[in-house]
């Protein structure tokens, strides 16, 4: 296992990393099987995760953080062009960059040219040093919010680790931008919902999209940077009406009936939440009485606390 020092832990409390990180303990056996299910050939796994085939020139790191392992704790992955390739995510630790560099170079003969950040989180950002290794330079992507928040919430305890968002590249949050990889072009959609610095990347032919935290498969999403509102519509947004491979940013590769079913259990927790504000319930008393439906499949749960951050979400945007 990766260790972490008690100031990252403490600081990254908030974020994806904890709560990845504590469920690892109060998950059973059969959750943890259906979070490390492959959709795709697997090419390559670690105790951290699985580097799964996608589409030609495209991969996907699928993270297994309910192993006990730290490296990743999100997913990310890999697109490739005649002229370059795209690393997505800076991962949790810079293990993890380093790791995921290094297959890009196995498979496509190239270190990252680029890398793209989906937000600020800890378990997708504190690691992007690791693609600086080596005396290689890629050109690292990020929102302005994304590189501010890092530095301000996050407080890597490695000043390396901060010095790799120094010289990014900053992502226009107003449109969508391209990065332009010989053959393929990736789209950066800036969006919002989970954090103020999310960006979905999309593929159109083969037709992928890498969520970031946007998209949950199968854990219940961490609420706690939400506007609820403004997710449901990023996630309507990237629901796309063909066949379509959905990268999320936590869990298994999902198809179109994940991608629904991801949809139909955030419709679920705002009708639940207006529901009990109407009652009058406290955010912690709904939360703590809340189950979601069977009709709705398995999710991974470690906490009840999420609900409670979920319907407190809700409830700040009520007021």
């Amino acid at each position: 296992m990766t260790t972490i020092s008690r100031r990252e832990f403490l600081s990254s409390a908030a974020s994806c990393s904890s709560h990845l990180a504590l469920a690892a303990l109060a998950t059973s056996a059969t959750a943890r099987a259906l979070w490390a299910l492959p959709h795709g050939p697997v090419l390559a796994r670690e105790p951290f995760g699985n580097l799964e085939l996608v589409a030609d020139g495209v991969w996907a790191l699928i993270s297994t953080p309910l192993s006990g392992d730290r490296t990743t704790l999100s997913n990310g992955g890999i697109i490739a062009g005649r002229n370059g390739v795209l690393a997505i995510e800076g991962f949790n630790q810079p293990q993890g960059a380093q790791w995921l560099a290094a297959k890009s170079r196995e498979l496509t003969g190239r270190w990252p040219t680029h890398v793209v950040l989906t937000h600020y989180h800890a378990d997708h950002a504190n690691g992007v040093a690791g693609y600086l290794s080596g005396g290689e330079k890629p050109l690292v992507h990020a929102t302005a919010a994304t590189r501010g928040l890092v530095l301000e919430r996050n407080v890597p305890s490695d000043a390396e680790r901060t010095d790799a968002l120094k010289d990014a590249a900053v992502i226009d949050a107003a449109t969508a931008s391209d990065i332009e990889l010989g053959g393929r072009s990736v789209r950066i959609i800036p969006r919002a919902g989970h954090t103020p610095s999310d960006c979905s990347l999309e593929l159109d032919d083969p037709s992928v999209v890498f969520c970031g935290d946007l998209v949950w498969n199968g854990m219940f999403p961490n609420y706690v940077d939400a506007v609820p509102s403004e997710l449901a519509r990023s996630v309507q947004a990237l629901r796309r009406t063909r066949a379509t491979t959905y990268v999320p940013g936590h869990g298994a590769i999902a198809r179109q009936p994940d991608f629904d079913r991801y949809q139909s259990m955030l419709a679920e927790i705002e009708h639940a939440a207006r529901t009990a504000h109407a009652r009058g319930q406290t955010a912690p008393e709904a939360g703590a009485a809340y189950a979601l439906p069977a009709s709705l499949g398995e999710w991974v749960l470690f906490n009840k606390v999420f609900f409670e951050r979920a319907f407190g979400a809700w409830y700040k945007e009520f007021a």
